[in-house]
Order: C-alpha cells, then structure tokens, then sequence
C-alpha cells in the first residue's frame, strides 16, 4: 500500500479542494448546490482570517515514481462556540475518493482534526452525515462519537438565499 500523508493545505491545493468537493456533492446526490469557485475557496481559507481550514490528505509516490503527490481526500473544519461547552470544532466535509477507501484515510483526517481541536483548547468535535450514509455513521461511532439524533433528539436547520434575506429585512 502507498503511503498516506495528511496536512493542512495550501493555497496551491485549491483546484484538487474543488474537484473533491464536487465528487462528494456527486456522492450525496446534491452536485446542483455546489455553487462555490476555486477563487472563493482560495479567498475564504487562505487570508487574514479564514472562514475554514482544509486538511488534505495525500498518496505519497514510491521511491523511484517520476510522479508527485496525488490528494485523494479532504476535510474542511471551522471553529464554533458552544454556549454549554465553549470552544468547538465542526467538521464540515469529510471525503475520500472511492478507490481509497477502505484504508483508514477517512480514520486519519477525522484524527487530525481531534489532534487540532485539542490542541485549540476545543471540548468537543461535531460534524453531520446524511441519514442514509451508514458506512459513515458506523465509522464515527467506532471512532467514539455520539450520534445526537438518537441521543438527544437534535435536528439541524439552515437558513439560505430568499429564506436569510426575508429575515435580515433585505
């Protein structure tokens, strides 16, 4: 097996970040909302102040291979607050093209990402998966998360487009 390197991303991995992002849009059924450009998503993870932060996870090439480093995954992460529980990170997306799979990437980034909450003086690690992901669900609880919906009863709600406009008065 080659071997896998996660690490934060760089305003280079922009194009691989998009093309991930569409291929788990594509996975969920939901390609039609994906509305986001590689200039946005260099402008918003990679400035002064940064609406997210991007692991990337990489195949590395074998000793000898002319070719480079190939990302295969990803996982975009922000902070929230808790008002029980104070400082939290989100897990936004999480995703590992098909054919990597099955290797403990996924398992990889999601520990990344506890490794940086802990190191930001986080309580908690939160993120969502669609209700027919299984294979998901199953891996986070194996890892140690609580799913919320069955143990206390949490639904997410959004507020976008018409919806955030009519309630801002604009």
């Amino acid at each position: 097996m080659a071997s896998v390197r996660i690490r934060e991303a760089k305003e280079g991995d922009c194009g691989d970040m998009l093309r991930l992002i569409r291929e788990l849009a594509e996975f969920e059924n939901l390609s039609d909302q994906v509305k986001i450009s590689e200039e946005a998503l260099r402008a918003d993870g990679f400035g002064e102040n940064p609406f997210y932060h991007c692991l990337v996870a990489e195949i590395l090439p074998a000793s000898g291979e002319l070719l480079g480093p190939c990302v295969v995954g990803y996982g975009i992460y922000y902070f929230i607050y808790s008002t029980w529980k104070g400082r939290t990170i989100y897990l936004e997306d999480i995703y590992v093209m098909p054919e990597y799979r099955g290797q403990g990437i996924g398992s990889k980034i999601i520990k990344k990402v506890a490794e940086v909450a802990l190191d930001k003086g986080c309580s908690q690690f939160r993120l969502a998966v669609l209700d027919w992901n299984q294979r998901a669900m199953d891996l986070y609880k194996a890892l140690g998360a609580c799913d919320l919906t069955e143990a206390e009863g949490w639904h997410f709600f959004r507020f976008e487009g018409e919806a955030m406009r009519k309630l801002a008065g604009k």
